[in-house]
């Protein structure tokens, strides 16, 4: 329990100085692009855009501006929209992330159900007919990005067919789409690094003794080669939740999804420093948060890691 708690109280300090680099980086990155979040293409009056600046603090000193960012967000307030008034970044975070994340949710659950399961019995049946197939629907999966998928899906199977809705989320037909596009690459990458770790660790010397003690195929998988296969899933599993139930920018965009995707790209378009760096600064504490579970799941997983270590 002490190794347990010093190994999360350094995880923790390490977590802020990333967020700190990462707030920092993303500020002086939002404010080098020319133009502003008021820039329009018919210039707004003198008055007007002084008035603006003040109402936002932009009239400051760009440390100055820095220095109250840093303090509302220790506070934990992203700021007001700069575009929608009325509306600050915490809400739409509150109304966009629970969306994102139900997509999410499924998508992950979609990659674990049939990605594992079909990378452990590609590896069982190395270079059977099962073993071909899947490899190459995984191969195909890792080669179609999720936007050229999302429209795919969209063409066949809601233009052509009708089988499927194209926008918004009424329904659970809605869900379809956007989960199959976002978790398409993910379930193709996980399927060939579970086949791959699996493949590794059945060559490895005490599963041959495992094998020569007698014991059934089911526990020398199952009981053995399963825990030490499942590492290098893991670890690509922690950032990949965080990535998806944050939201897919482009699979939500394309979708026409109310997520926090939706909110990213309108606000890279519209300038809104405060939403931008808000969902960045959101995205980028879920992120390291599931870094850190990750490591303590490999003790779980593998005891043989220890860590202080």
């Amino acid at each position: 329990m002490i190794i347990l708690g010093r190994f999360i109280v350094n995880r923790v300090f390490s977590m802020g100085i990333t967020l700190l680099l990462v707030i920092t980086i993303t500020f002086a990155l939002m404010h080098a692009i020319p133009g502003g979040p008021f820039t329009r293409e018919k210039a707004l009056p003198p008055a007007v855009m002084k008035a603006l600046e003040a109402k936002f603090n932009l009239d400051q000193p760009l440390w100055r501006q820095y220095v109250d960012y840093l303090g509302g967000v220790i506070k934990g307030d992203l700021g007001p929209s700069f575009q929608r008034t009325g509306v600050t970044v915490n809400k739409l975070i509150e109304e966009g992330f629970p969306i994102s994340a139900k997509i999410g949710g499924l998508s992950v659950l979609l990659v674990l159900i049939l990605g594992v399961p079909i990378g452990i019995i590609s590896a069982l049946k190395q270079n059977k007919w099962q073993d071909q197939l899947a490899m190459f629907l995984a191969t195909l999966g890792v080669t179609i990005p999720s936007f050229v998928l999302g429209t795919l899906i969209i063409y066949i199977f809601s233009a052509k067919l009708g089988w499927l809705p194209s926008y918004g989320l009424k329904s659970w037909k809605h869900y379809i789409g956007p989960v199959i596009a976002l978790g398409g690459f993910s379930l193709s990458f996980v399927a060939r690094l579970t086949r791959s770790s699996m493949l590794e660790v059945l060559q490895q010397d005490y599963i041959r003794t495992a094998r020569a003690k007698g014991l059934s195929e089911f526990v020398v998988v199952g009981k053995h080669a399963l825990k030490n296969a499942l590492i290098p899933v893991v670890t690509y599993v922690g950032p990949l939740v965080a990535a998806i139930l944050t939201g897919s920018f482009v699979v939500e965009k394309i979708f026409a999804i109310p997520g926090m995707g939706k909110h990213f790209v309108e606000s890279v378009g519209n300038r809104d420093y405060t939403v931008l760096m808000g969902i960045t600064i959101f995205y980028a504490i879920f992120l390291v948060v599931m870094v850190l579970l990750v490591d303590i799941t490999y003790g779980l997983i593998d005891p043989r890691i220890k860590m202080d270590e």
